[in-house]
C-alpha cells in the first residue's frame, strides 16, 4: 500500500505507469507538484486503457454513423434503433489482465463491468456474449484458466439473470501468457428514453449509488495498460471482487429511478472507479465536479482519499440528480437495500476538486484530464504479406475423411458444449436459437421482432495480413447473423493487441483497423461502441492480433429464421459463393500439414454483399430453413456440423470445380454459404443467382445417416459426433493428454 504522504519520486511515477515525460507534461498543466491523489488521478485517466493514447486517431476513421444509429462511440454503450419506438444498447469490453491473474472474478467482473454499461444508458440486459481465448491445450496453466473464466462468466450471469447466448472459444500457443476475455452485453430500451453520462446544471446533487467502496480492484486500469512479466501473479490484489446478486439490486434500483424523473446524468464506476467516472460526467457537460470523500460509503476502515478515488469495488453508480428530489432517490435505494450518498456538486469552475473533510487532496483543471492527455501517433511498420499457396502444392497427408474426423475433434473445432452448459442461455424465456448455431437469435419482448448477435475474429488471418484480417472479422460477424436471417445493423468491437511501443504490433492494430473500416463501410455495418486492449503481451511475447467483432442484426419475424441443422433426407446442397480452394492459413494447413503459413483467404466485399443479401432473401421469403456459414475447416467441417447438428448424413459424389479435393474441402475462401433445399426449389435458386452474378454449385444430397465425400469411404454422422463432442470434457477431466 502506498501512504497517504508518500514523496513523489521518479520511481513512484513510474509505478503509477507514467512516463518521465508525460509525468512532465501533467506538472507543466497544473503548474506545480502534484499530491499523491492527483498522481493517482492523472496515472488512471491518462493510461492507455482509458484514454487510448495510442489508438485514438485511428480509431477515428472507423464509420460510426447509420440513419438507424442513435448514439456511437463515446458513451458507456453504443444504441441503434430498431424501429416500433425500441432501441438496442449493446458494446463488448475486454478483463484480459485480470481474468488471467485471478480467473474466475476477472471473468465474473468482466461480465458485471459490461452489464452496467448497458443498463446505465437506460436499458435492460437481454443477452450476454463473450470472446475467449486461451493457450496451448499443453500448457501447465491452460486448463485452470479455462475452468475459471467458464466459471466465472457462469457465476455473474447466471447469478444476475442474463442469457448467455453466445461467444467463441479457441487455443493457441500465443495466448500462453496474456488469456483474451471479452464480455459483450445486449440490452432493449425506449429509444426515446436513453440516459446519458454528460452533466449539466451548476449546484446540481452528485450522488454515490450500489455497493460500497472497498481497497479491491485498485490501479486495476494502470495495470491493464501495461504488459505481463514473471511476477504477474502479485497483481493479484487490483481484481476487483464481483457480486452478481447486488449487481441485480442495483439493476432494478437504477431502472426505477430512471422512470422518476430525478437523474440528468449517470455513469457507471468502471475503469479507474470515481475518478473516471466523475471526470466524465464533468468534463462532457463543460462544468466542475467537487466531491466530498468522507461522504462516501466505505467498508474498510481507514481508506485514504487515494485509495478510494481509485477502487474499482464493483456494483457502484455515480449519477448526477435533480435538485429536489434527493429524498425520493434515496427511498428507491434504500428499498432495493443499496446505499445512497451525496458526496459532492456540480460548479461552474471547470475543476476536478475533492476534499476530505474540508482539506482539499485534489485540484485539477477538469477538461484537460481527458483533452490534454496525449495522444500518440506511434510508429508502425506493415506486416510483410505472406505469399499465397497454391492449392496444387498442398499434398493431403492423410485420407480427406480422417483429415475431417481430427478437425472436427480438434481444440478449436471440437463441441464447446462443456462451455456453454454452464451458463443459463434460456433464463427471461426469448432465447430462439442456442448456443452452437452461426449466431444467436433473442426474441424482443413477446416478438415476433428478434436480434441476431455473434462474436467473431481469426487471429491467424490478421496475424498474416492485418488488413485482410481485419476486413474478414467484420465480414465473418455479417455471414454469422445473414445465416439466420438477420439483416447486420451495428457493430462493436474489441481490439486486442500486444504493445503499442512495438512498430510491428502497432502495425497490426492500424492495419486491422484499417479493414474493419472498409468491411464495415462497404457493408453499411457500422461501429457504434468498442473497446481497445493493448499490452497483451508477457516478457516480450505478445498474443496473435486479435479485433474482436461483435454483431448485432435485427429479423422482423424470428418464426422466420433459418438454422444450420439438416432437416429432411432427400435436399439438395447448394454452395453459394465462390471456391478457389485457398489454404493458406487453413485450420487444415495448420492442425493436418503442421504448416501455419500462408497469405489468408482476401475478402471481396462487393461480393460479401451479394452473396449474404441474395441467401437473406432466400430465408425471408421462406425459400431456405437450412443455412450455415462457410468459415473455419472450409466445406468439408461446413457439412459435418450440419450433419451432426440434424443427426442426417449427406453425399457428395464429385468436386465440382477443378480442385485437388482435398483443397475442395478444406479450403476456406471467404463469402460463401451452404444451403439445403428441397429439389423443386434448386432450379430456381440456381437461376436466380446465375441471374445476379453469384457462384452457386450443386455439391450433393442430404440422406442416410453417414456423410459421403468425394472418393472416400463413409463416415457415420454418430463416429463425427463423438469425435466432436469428446475432446473438450476429456481434456477438462484430465481423461487424455492436452496435445495442442
Amino acid at each position: 500500500m502506498i501512504r497517504n504522504d508518500a514523496p513523489i519520486t521518479p520511481e513512484l511515477v513510474r509505478e503509477h505507469g507514467l512516463k518521465e515525460d508525460e509525468y512532465e507534461r501533467f506538472k507543466a498543466l497544473i503548474g506545480r507538484e502534484p499530491t499523491l491523489t492527483e498522481l493517482g488521478i492523472v496515472s488512471a485517466m491518462w493510461n492507455e486503457h482509458c484514454s487510448y493514447k495510442s489508438s485514438r486517431i485511428h480509431l477515428r476513421t472507423l464509420p460510426t454513423k447509420a440513419p438507424w444509429v442513435i448514439q456511437g462511440p463515446g458513451e458507456n454503450a453504443g444504441v441503434i434503433d430498431i424501429g416500433d419506438g425500441q432501441a438496442v444498447v449493446f458494446k463488448m469490453e475486454s478483463h484480459n489482465h485480470p481474468s488471467f491473474i485471478e480467473p474466475y472474478q476477472g471473468a465474473a467482473t468482466g461480465v458485471g463491468g459490461i452489464l452496467r454499461d448497458v443498463f446505465t444508458m437506460g436499458a435492460r440486459p437481454i443477452a450476454a456474449l463473450n470472446f475467449l481465448r486461451f493457450g496451448a491445450p499443453d500448457h501447465p496453466r491452460t486448463r485452470h484458466l479455462l475452468a475459471g473464466v467458464v466459471a466465472g462468466i457462469g457465476g455473474y450471469g447466471n447469478s444476475f439473470g442474463v442469457p448467455t447466448v453466445g461467444g467463441s472459444v479457441g487455443f493457441h500457443e500465443r495466448y500462453n501468457g496474456n488469456i483474451l476475455v471479452n464480455a459483450m452485453a445486449v440490452g432493449l430500451a425506449k429509444a426515446d428514453e436513453i440516459f446519458y453520462a454528460k452533466a449539466t446544471g451548476v449546484g446540481n446533487p452528485i450522488v454515490y449509488l450500489g455497493s460500497k467502496t472497498g481497497r479491491d480492484g485498485i490501479h486495476g486500469a494502470t495495470m491493464a495498460s501495461a504488459e505481463f512479466d514473471d511476477t504477474s501473479e502479485e497483481k493479484r490484489p487490483t481484481v476487483q471482487v464481483g457480486d452478481p446478486f447486488a449487481e441485480k439490486l442495483l439493476l432494478e434500483a437504477c431502472l426505477e429511478l430512471m422512470k422518476s424523473g430525478a437523474v440528468i446524468a449517470i455513469q457507471d464506476m468502471g475503469a479507474a472507479g470515481l475518478t473516471c467516472s466523475a471526470v466524465e460526467m464533468g468534463a462532457k457537460g463543460d462544468l466542475g465536479i467537487e466531491l466530498w470523500l468522507e461522504k462516501v460509503p466505505c467498508r474498510e476502515e481507514g481508506m485514504t482519499p487515494y485509495e478510494m478515488m481509485l477502487s474499482e469495488s464493483q456494483e457502484r453508480m455515480l449519477m448526477v440528480l435533480r435538485p429536489g428530489l434527493e429524498a425520493e432517490a434515496e427511498a428507491i435505494f434504500r428499498k432495493w437495500g443499496l446505499d445512497f450518498a451525496i458526496i459532492g456538486k456540480t460548479t461552474d469552475t471547470l475543476r476536478f476538486v475533492v476534499k476530505h473533510h474540508g482539506e482539499i487532496v485534489a485540484d485539477l483543471p477538469i477538461k484537460e484530464l481527458g483533452d490534454e492527455a496525449p495522444v500518440y501517433d506511434r510508429p508502425h511498420i506493415s506486416n510483410v504479406f505472406r505469399q499465397a499457396i497454391a492449392p496444387e502444392t498442398v499434398a493431403a497427408p492423410v485420407s480427406n475423411v480422417e483429415a475431417l474426423k481430427r478437425l472436427v475433434g480438434s481444440p478449436d473445432l471440437c463441441s464447446k458444449r462443456w462451455v456453454w452448459e454452464q451458463y443459463d442461455h434460456l433464463i427471461l424465456g426469448n432465447t430462439v436459437q442456442a448456443p452452437g448455431g452461426d449466431a444467436a437469435i433473442v426474441r424482443v419482448e413477446d416478438g415476433p421482432k428478434g436480434l441476431a448477435l455473434t462474436t467473431d475474429v481469426t487471429p491467424r488471418y490478421c496475424e498474416a495480413d492485418p488488413v485482410e484480417g481485419g476486413k474478414q472479422a467484420v465480414a465473418e460477424a455479417w455471414r454469422n447473423i445473414t445465416a439466420v436471417g438477420g439483416k447486420p445493423l451495428a457493430v462493436t468491437d474489441n481490439l486486442n493487441f500486444a504493445s503499442p511501443e512495438r512498430p510491428e504490433a502497432m502495425g497490426q492494430l492500424v492495419g486491422c483497423i484499417r479493414g474493419i473500416g472498409e468491411a464495415c463501410r462497404a457493408l453499411d455495418f457500422p461501429v457504434v461502441s468498442g473497446n481497445v486492449s493493448l499490452y497483451n503481451e508477457t516478457n516480450g511475447q505478445g498474443i496473435l492480433p486479435t479485433p474482436t467483432i461483435g454483431g448485432v442484426g435485427v429479423l422482423d419475424d424470428v418464426r422466420k429464421h433459418a438454422t444450420l441443422a439438416f432437416k429432411r433426407e432427400g435436399d439438395v446442397l447448394i454452395v453459394i459463393g465462390e471456391t478457389k480452394g485457398w489454404l493458406g492459413q487453413s485450420l487444415y494447413l495448420r492442425d493436418i500439414c503442421g504448416r501455419e503459413e500462408g497469405a489468408p483467404p482476401p475478402v471481396d466485399l462487393a461480393a460479401e454483399k451479394r452473396n449474404g443479401d441474395f441467401v437473406r432473401h432466400l430465408i425471408s421469403s421462406g425459400l431456405v430453413d437450412t443455412v450455415h456459414d462457410c468459415s473455419d475447416g472450409g466445406l468439408a467441417v461446413t457439412l459435418a456440423e450440419m450433419a451432426m447438428a440434424g443427426g442426417i448424413g449427406a453425399l457428395v459424389p464429385e468436386c465440382p470445380v477443378d480442385l485437388p479435393c482435398n483443397a475442395f474441402l478444406f479450403g476456406e475462401d471467404q463469402g460463401r454459404y451452404v444451403i439445403a433445399v428441397d429439389g423443386d426449389s434448386a432450379p430456381d435458386i440456381l437461376y436466380s443467382a446465375a441471374s445476379k452474378g453469384i457462384p452457386a454449385v450443386i455439391l450433393g444430397m442430404t440422406g442416410a445417416d453417414s456423410l459421403t465425400l468425394p472418393g472416400e469411404e463413409p463416415i457415420s454422422v454418430a463416429e463425427l459426433r463423438t469425435a466432436h463432442e469428446r475432446w473438450l470434457p476429456a481434456y477438462m477431466s484430465g481423461e487424455i493428454a492436452p496435445t495442442p
